[in-house]
């Protein structure tokens, strides 16, 4: 076959045409122009002394937020009467008090309250040690120990001082108000 003369300059022939139909015909334009532009023309570079101000800034905005308190402190798990009578010797050689929370995992109003005593840890960090106890991942010696009955007293937090018990807030009612008894309790004893 012969080539056109349109397309001849470029080296193509007619059957290459008759292959492509669509070829040489332009695709219809972008209905939206914002799509069209390539991306680098918003692309925002800063110079290197900018970039590294700005990586400086973020790392002191680091710093501050870890100076402050952090917003909650997970309640250290006691799952053996060794570990219950560590914890009261490192407190008593530190002359601080500690709060445990006696819970069950099958117990709602013990999983509700967790998370708010977790809150109220945050507050107390540095001077209060907080701990949680579930009755029925420890011995049954360890909870007679600390006078917490399954039925009546569920969930139970205590403070603890000098390796004695010192106050108990029974958590039989709603969560906002076992808190504030909480609170009540430590303020006192400190």
């Amino acid at each position: 076959m012969a080539a056109t003369p349109a397309y001849a300059a470029a080296g193509e022939t007619a059957a290459a045409l008759s292959r492509d139909p669509f070829r040489g015909i332009r695709p219809p334009p972008c209905r939206f122009a914002f799509l069209a532009r390539s991306p680098t023309r918003w692309a925002i570079s800063l110079s290197a002394e900018r970039r590294h101000a700005a990586a400086a800034a973020a790392a002191s905005d680091e710093r501050v937020a870890e100076e402050e308190e952090p917003a909650w402190v997970e309640l250290e798990p006691i799952c053996s009467e060794q570990q219950l009578d560590k914890a009261l010797a490192e407190a008593q050689q530190l002359d601080l008090p500690i709060v445990l929370l006696w819970m069950a995992s099958w117990c709602r109003k013990c999983i509700y309250l967790k998370p708010k005593l977790e809150k109220l840890a945050a507050e107390y960090h540095p001077r209060i040690q907080f701990y949680s106890v579930d009755v029925n991942a420890v011995s049954q010696k360890l909870v007679n120990r600390a006078g917490v009955t399954l039925k009546q007293k569920m969930p139970s937090i205590q403070l603890w001082s000098d390796s004695q018990k010192q106050a108990e807030v029974i958590g039989g009612h709603k969560s906002w108000l076992v808190i504030d008894d909480v609170r009540r309790m430590i303020e006192r004893e400190e």
